[in-house]
């Protein structure tokens, strides 16, 4: 697998081949390939290619062009005083009335001779130099002081699924209604879980730790799969293959808060009360992640659950409509795109009675 540093080399090789002269149909189909390699190599370009826009309307600028009115390619460096200059008397032929000295009223003196404009390939060194010198303020400081070489952000919408591999090596599975921040740096792989859930599969890399962060709480591994959930103001974490270790942010009197090792098997829910951790054999915490295949899987839970497991996954909701429906115990496996099969057997194995709208279906018990 390249490293950030060849796909950076990549994608400004790439980019200065597309920026001279002769880019053909048949190269930009070889840029196109290579950016649908990776996600890595997308942003990389994409970066670069913004330095370069960015650097163009500078150029501009110093060339005495209108804001917004960029030169032609291969002009990026031309300025007025590059123009043939018009015609110009000089000292020697200056036209002077007989017998007195000469006129002066028509002499220009001529500019001094610019360099040549740079090259293309000396453009966009100084381009990607100008980069690094416009990284050590604002925002760009944190990117150049910390090393991040990747952020991006994905989500799914309600019912979708999402597999996206990152450009370590890791990948992140996002369950229905969900989303991520991605930041990824030489120190750390940071996660955002802002919504839902995600199932991780982290790359192993034991100088890089693998973060995953929601709300007060953060999930640290180093080379791991796991399933991170937001719940409201809980956190379940599913441990498939690995160690992973969960952790709080100082309490608000600045006390440090425990530390929760959870070995493949566990499965832990974090809540204001504390943690809460049960402990199984790795199918016990797979059938937890089985959303993943398209399945939900109950083993004596109660109805009220089962409902609200499946309402993470369609607009039509399941409703209780009283207490003693809600408490009633299922198991099985279901899919969960199947809201109409799961009722269905519910009406035919247990004292339940289904009334079906639009939008939701209420259960009431018989």
């Amino acid at each position: 697998m390249a490293s950030s540093r060849q796909i950076e080399q990549a994608a400004a090789a790439w980019l200065a081949r597309r920026e001279s002269d002769g880019w053909a149909g048949t190269e930009q189909a070889g840029l196109d390939a290579w950016l649908a390699e990776s996600t890595a190599h997308r942003v990389a370009f994409l970066r670069l290619e913004s330095a370069w826009n960015e650097s163009g309307r500078l150029a501009a600028l110093g060339a005495g062009q209108a804001p917004g009115a960029a030169p032609p390619r291969g002009q990026w460096g031309a300025s007025p005083l590059d123009r043939p200059a018009p015609a110009r008397t000089s000292l020697a032929s200056a036209p002077s009335s007989a017998g007195g000295p000469p006129d002066l009223a028509r002499l220009v003196f001529a500019p001094r001779r610019q360099e040549r404009a740079a090259s293309w390939p000396r453009l966009l060194a100084a381009t990607f130099a100008g980069v690094l010198v416009l990284a050590g303020t604002g925002l760009g400081a944190h990117h150049y002081f910390y090393g991040v070489i990747e952020q991006a952000s994905y989500a799914t919408a309600l019912g979708d699924l999402n597999r996206v591999p990152l450009s370590d090596g890791s990948g992140a599975t996002l369950s229905s209604d969900s989303r991520i921040a991605v930041s990824l740096s030489r120190r750390e792989r940071h996660i955002d879980l802002q919504r839902g859930e995600a199932f991780f599969e982290a790359a192993k890399d034991p100088h890089r730790p693998f973060v995953v962060s929601a709300g007060p709480r953060q999930v640290v591994a180093v080379g791991t799969r796991f399933a991170v959930r937001r719940d409201g103001p809980d956190l379940r974490v599913v441990v498939t293959e690995g160690t992973v270790r969960l952790e709080a942010s100082p309490d608000a009197d600045g006390h440090l808060q425990p530390t929760t090792l959870l070995p493949a098997g566990s499965l832990a829910i974090a809540s204001r009360n504390g943690v809460v951790v049960r402990t199984g054999s790795v199918a016990d915490a797979e059938r937890f992640v089985d959303w993943r295949s398209g399945f939900v899987t109950f083993r004596d839970t109660s109805l009220a659950e089962a409902a609200s497991e499946f309402n993470r996954y369609n607009a039509r909701k399941i409703v209780m409509g009283d207490a003693a429906v809600g408490a009633l115990r299922v198991g099985g496996n279901f899919r969960w795109s199947n809201v109409d099969a799961f009722v269905r057997l519910l009406e035919q194995g247990f004292p339940v009675r289904a009334e079906a709208g639009a939008d939701r279906i209420v259960l009431h018990s018989l």
